[in-house]
Parts: structure tokens; sequence; C-alpha cells
């Protein structure tokens, strides 16, 4: 190379490593992501899950520290609210949550009420009429406006059973002490064992996909850090990146119909 042409590229590298540099996130400081149990979201026996792989590429991508970290999903949303806590995944929106959270979405689903086969329940109503019906959910959890208006009016009726996680909401199911329970793609795993196959269906809520995101806490991160986050997950969309986690965990045509949209 000749002293001319290096000392140009000097320049150019001069010229935009820094500009790069400053397109992406202030990594100053370290930052916390808690990953909550959820199916195919995250298993910490396998220390594998879809939002793992994202949390990964995530770091990676932004050059940033992060410590990662597992807790209760009701947890979770308490530290982002403070600002103790700066990032969580696949995370839904509401009216609440938007003062306190922003979101960058990757994916997008939607949700399904499973019920055992012996309550003779056909569909929504059926389950909300039949005041010997107990419901279970996750604690902390929000679904769909459907699925919400279901749980909130059933749990004034005091219908509503509370767990940490999928795990033992199966159990309360198998055993009768609950007669049905919100679930969504990550669990069909879970559904493909026998016992609970032969004994349950699924009935699906009439709602639209819920878009599902990387959440930001917007007391500890200013505006413009959240849209820097934001053009990652974005950036891990366009490129493929996105898809290509989801189809380690589902079909194609599904990973595509939950990532595309």
């Amino acid at each position: 190379m000749n002293r001319r042409l290096f000392i140009a590229l000097l320049i150019t590298l001069g010229t935009f490593c820094p500009l790069d540099a400053a397109a992406g996130p202030d990594c100053s400081r370290p930052f916390t992501l808690a990953l909550h149990e959820h199916g195919l979201l995250y298993s910490a026996d396998t220390d594998s899950g879809i939002d793992k792989d994202v949390a990964d590429e995530l770091i990676r991508r932004s050059g940033c520290k992060v410590t990662t970290s597992l807790l209760a999903r009701a947890r979770i949303w308490q530290l982002i609210e403070s600002g103790a806590l700066d990032f969580t995944l696949s995370g839904i929106s509401n009216a609440e949550r938007d003062k306190f959270a922003g979101f960058a979405w990757y994916f997008s689903n939607k949700y399904y009420l499973l019920v055992r086969k012996d309550v003779g329940v056909r569909n929504q109503a059926d389950f909300e009429q039949n005041d010997k019906l107990q419901l279970g959910v996750i604690r902390g959890f929000r679904y769909s406006p459907s699925a919400n208006r279901l749980v909130d009016k059933l749990h004034a009726a005091s219908r509503v059973s509370q767990a940490g996680g999928l795990a033992p909401l199966y159990q309360t199911l198998l055993l009768g002490h609950i007669h049905g329970m919100i679930i969504e793609p990550f669990d069909y795993p879970t559904l493909e064992e026998k016992r609970i196959r032969d004994v349950t269906s699924i009935i699906e809520f009439s709602d639209a996909s819920v878009p599902h995101g990387l959440v930001m806490s917007k007391t500890s991160l200013p505006p413009a850090e959240q849209e820097k986050w934001r053009a990652l997950i974005n950036g891990m969309r366009s490129d493929g990146s996105m898809r290509r986690i989801f189809e380690k965990y589902f079909k194609a045509d599904l990973a595509a119909a939950m990532v595309d949209f």
C-alpha cells in the first residue's frame, strides 16, 4: 500500500468510526436485563430459549456490558418502573406500562384458552358463565384484550388462581383444581405431552395478534438512548437474524408469521 493511500485510509477510518460509535447505545455504564421462565422463551434448567438468544445477539450488537438475571415477571415490571432494571424481553404494553416503559417490538402472537375437556366448555362465554370454573394465570401477566377482560371479570368474582409460572398451572389443571388457563404458542411443546393433550382442548380468543418486544425503563434510559436500542432490534428484524432465532424453535411458516408483522 502506498503512503498516500494509507493516509487516505486513516482519514476515512478517523472520519467514520466515531460516527458509527455515536450511532450506537451509550455504553459508559453497565446495564441490567432480566429474563423470566416461560416455555420456549426461556428455561432456567437449560439456560436456553428465544429470549436468551435475542438477549445474546442484542448485547453483542450493542457492545455494552449487560448483566442478565432471572426474575419473576411481576417483580420485573416493578423494577422496570423504578429504574432499578434497564431491560426485559417479550413484554407487551398497556396504558399503565406505557407510562414507565418503552418498547421495541420483535414478534407478535395470539393467545388461547386451554380448558379441560370434562367441563363441557366450547367457547369463552361457556367458561365465563359457569361460576364453578376456575381460571389459572401467571402472576404479573397481561394478555390480549378479550383475555384480559375475562381475567379481570373472573378475578372480581374470586375465580382466578395465580402462579409463578407455567409448570404449577399445568399441574393444578391436571389435578382439576383449575379448569382453564391462558397460553401462547411458546407453550405448545408442553401441550404435546400426552397427559395434557388427552384432557384438554384449545379455544382461540377473537383478538388480533399482540406485539411483544424489548422493554426499556423510561426512568433509567432517556428517549434518545431508547431509540438506539430500538434500532438494534429493528436491525435484527430487517437482516433476518430475528427470524433465524425463531426458526430454531418453530417451523419456518410459524416463525415468519410471528416475526414479520
